[in-house]
């Protein structure tokens, strides 16, 4: 089965990004979401690396269960409560 994944929220982190390298917490157990703060250490999870080139509004996968990582696709729409 593995390590769960934890919902951090069950919406989409909505933010206006800088360029740069930015790490998405794939587990959900950061404490900085919705990026890694190493956090998923000791789990099978890792974050995903995000290289933003240009300045622009960036959904963050806030459910963790996007077929579109690190990008909100809609996933959390259709979670079980």
């Amino acid at each position: 089965m593995g390590d769960p994944v934890i919902i951090a929220q069950r919406t989409p982190y909505v933010m206006e990004m800088e360029p740069g390298k930015y790490y998405w917490c794939r587990c959900g157990r950061s404490q900085t979401q919705p990026f890694c703060d190493g956090s998923h250490t000791g789990t099978e999870h890792s974050p995903v690396e995000v290289e933003l080139t240009e300045t622009k509004r960036v959904a963050w996968c806030g459910c963790k269960h996007t077929k579109k990582p690190p990008f909100c696709d809609g996933s959390h729409s259709h979670l079980d409560d």
